[in-house]
């Protein structure tokens, strides 16, 4: 048996991390100890005690429990456990656990909605996905959704320990200094990939004299290579890490953004970050210093071109300097503005100045594109319409409060004014 699974815990006291929801006075602990088990859903990583509290809490309530995963269960699996609800077992109810049910389709998920809603079955269900995306609506509705996090490092040591501990009690076992440590830093909280780690590190250990093994910090190294990264391309911690980088930026906060821009490079990932920098050069800092774009441009190119590891320099150039630069959202709330002016159908007929068309049908009174060339006049600039009839008083883009934003409106002012 592998040792994550030798030592699961088999009360909520034994639980590792959580203590949000399963501390001493926890709603979860509350609603497993109130003898009312109602329908559950745990959302949270890999390795963080979704599956083990699930069972504890269903092997807690006296009722028949049928386990299915998601990945593997078929619509026949779910209605062979519906056709058993009339046996003498389910009486009172039963409780059906469905591991990963995001990996169940819409039809399978209906398919369950009226034994729950009867009280014939009391689900719970886990999943590493954001539930409000991957279950369906009258489900959710019917359940109560409880997040499971990452577990601490501290957490995980001391469950690390207690695993060396049964490891070495059949053997002549011995540990490098800083190894457990080392092994529950570098696993992303997850506590069963850690206790896969230190399994794995035993079972390379060295051998030394008096056929003592030795588990070494070389070893731990090697078997939590990248491991530590613990979202996918399009899980929900990539998106969460991407905002991360995100709001560190928008909030200047150049630690913030260089930790969040080290998860995506450990991960070999250089492609989302550099996506994430070019939208953050105009959507954040934008005209509070135009040049950001053209800066973070060459940073990204240079770290296409460059490649893992080398690619890591520009992109924590490109990071740091966006962060310390000056913020405007200005252009950006103004897009916003055009954009649901557009939608609401608005300023489809464009005033004749600005058309491109140079004569007008027998129809038109008025007759010429009358358009004025603002470079005949002084400073380049001579009031006419540009916008059409409907929005010709509309404004959506509002000067920042920043230097050069406010250099460009007292520039513009004093020029306006003057015709």
């Amino acid at each position: 048996m592998p040792l994550a699974d030798d030592l699961r815990p088999h009360t909520l006291d034994d639980v590792v991390g959580q203590e949000h929801i399963l501390g001493e006075n926890g709603l979860l602990r509350r609603i497993a100890n109130s003898g009312k088990l109602t329908n559950l859903i745990f959302y949270g990583p890999p390795g963080v005690g979704k599956t083990t509290v699930a069972r504890i809490i269903a092997g807690n309530a006296g009722k028949k429990l049928y386990k299915l995963n998601g990945t593997t269960a078929s619509t026949a699996d779910i209605k062979e456990i519906i056709s058993s609800l009339d046996g003498i077992e389910a009486i009172g109810g039963v409780i059906l656990y469905i591991d990963e049910i995001q990996y169940l389709n819409k039809k399978q998920q209906q398919t369950l909605l009226e034994y729950i809603e009867n009280g014939d079955i009391t689900l719970i269900a886990s999943t590493t996905e954001n539930p409000y995306f991957y279950i369906y609506n009258a489900i959710l509705s019917r359940s109560t959704v409880f997040e499971f996090k990452a577990v601490s490092a501290d957490a995980i040591e001391k469950a690390l320990q207690k695993g060396f501990d049964r490891l070495n009690k059949e053997n002549n076992l011995s540990v490098e200094n800083g190894v457990l440590r080392y092994i529950a830093t570098h696993c992303g909280g997850d506590v069963r990939k850690s206790m896969n780690a230190l399994e794995m590190t035993y079972l390379g250990a060295i051998s030394v004299e008096g056929n003592k093994h030795i588990l070494t910090m070389e070893d731990a190294k090697q078997v939590t290579q990248k491991s530590e990264i613990s979202f996918d391309k399009d899980g929900d911690n990539h998106y969460d890490y991407m905002s991360g980088l995100q709001k560190s930026i928008r909030g200047s906060d150049p630690d913030a953004a260089l930790f969040y821009l080290a998860k995506f490079v450990q991960a070999g990932d250089i492609i989302s970050p550099c996506r994430r920098l070019l939208v953050i050069a105009s959507e954040d800092i934008g005209l509070a210093y135009p040049m950001a774009i053209a800066v973070v441009k060459a940073c990204v190119d240079s770290a296409i071109q460059l490649g893992l590891p080398e690619a890591r320099i520009p992109l924590a150039q490109a990071a740091v300097f966006l962060a310390t630069q000056p913020k405007s959202n200005s252009a950006y709330i103004g897009m916003s503005k055009a954009l649901d002016a557009v939608m609401q159908g608005k300023g489809t007929v464009l005033p004749r100045a600005v058309q491109n068309k140079h004569f007008d049908s027998a129809e038109v009174k008025n007759k010429g594109q009358n358009y004025l060339y603002p470079h005949d006049y002084k400073n380049s600039y001579v009031r006419q319409q540009y916008l059409p009839d409907d929005l010709k008083d509309s404004v959506f883009y509002t000067y920042g409060e920043n230097k050069m934003e406010q250099t460009a409106k007292n520039y513009w002012t004093k020029i306006k004014e003057e015709n």
